[in-house]
């Protein structure tokens, strides 16, 4: 491990601030404490949460590699460790699953590295639109303008908007019914991989995203603002080792991020 990158860990001093200055900003950004336990119902229970998922829910998580966190493909099944990978939606399906068993919810993960909207829209009808989901949870963005900006592929934000909003209708269209959860792309500069000259091209695809969620009245997850806030609070290769990929903690601050986001 890198000396300079542990510091945060190891130094006593630190360890002493950042307790000390966390918990504030934690509560400022309502992260504590995790999944259903920041309740005012008589059961211990978010009554907003509990709300808004219904008995035999069927809920989908989409994207890219922030989503995929190295889910096992082979095995895509259903409320499964090894079908989750350990990321965002790991955490999320595993503390809905406990906090929520009366409700016989099942999760699905379906988030592939390196997708951008157009592959999501290849593999649409087989890894969402046959699954019927009742709640649908897209994270997609960064690579749309990563791989563009390293040459990879010839993607505007234009293109992120036509493609993404083509996606969304024909995912209304098949299930009208469906509660839709957008979730904000978002990186951290002094990253190994994302600089300043990021900010200004990347927040046009946060923009659209954004624009999106209030076009179809889904609920929008803004990640970015969560990963902005922490990084006052420890380095940002705490949160994301390159920018983008979030570590434990970032994951965490994900799940917490989406649940506080759910109306």
């Amino acid at each position: 491990m890198d000396k300079s990158k542990s510091r945060h860990i190891t130094n006593p001093a630190r360890r002493t601030f950042l307790k000390q200055a966390g918990m504030g900003a934690a509560a400022s950004m309502g992260l504590w404490p995790a999944v259903l336990t920041s309740c005012t119902g008589a059961d211990g229970k978010n009554s907003k949460i509990v709300k808004y998922f219904s008995e035999g829910d069927v809920i989908l998580f989409q994207g890219d590699s922030i989503t995929d966190a190295g889910r096992d493909k082979n095995q895509q099944l259903p409320n499964h460790a090894r079908s989750f990978g350990m990321g965002y939606a790991y955490i999320l399906a595993a503390g809905l699953m406990k906090d929520l068993a009366d409700k016989d919810l099942t999760f699905y993960n379906r988030g592939i590295s390196g997708n951008k909207v157009y592959q999501l829209a290849e593999r649409w009808q087989e890894d969402c639109l046959d699954l019927k989901p009742d709640i649908l949870s897209i994270l997609i963005g960064v690579n749309d303008y990563w791989h563009m900006r390293n040459g990879r592929y010839d993607g505007t934000p234009e293109v992120y908007e036509e493609d993404y909003r083509e996606l969304l209708n024909r995912t209304k269209s098949e299930l009208p019914d469906i509660k839709l959860v957008i979730c904000e792309p978002f990186v951290l500069t002094g990253t190994s991989a994302v600089d300043e000259y990021w900010l200004e091209p990347f927040g046009e695809y946060q923009e659209i995203a954004s624009k999106l969620a209030g076009e179809f009245d889904a609920t929008w997850v803004p990640f970015q603002k969560a990963f902005t806030e922490a990084a006052g609070i420890a380095p940002p290769v705490y949160w994301t080792h390159d920018g983008v990929h979030p570590s434990m903690p970032g994951c965490q601050l994900m799940a917490e991020t989406w649940l506080n986001a759910l109306d």
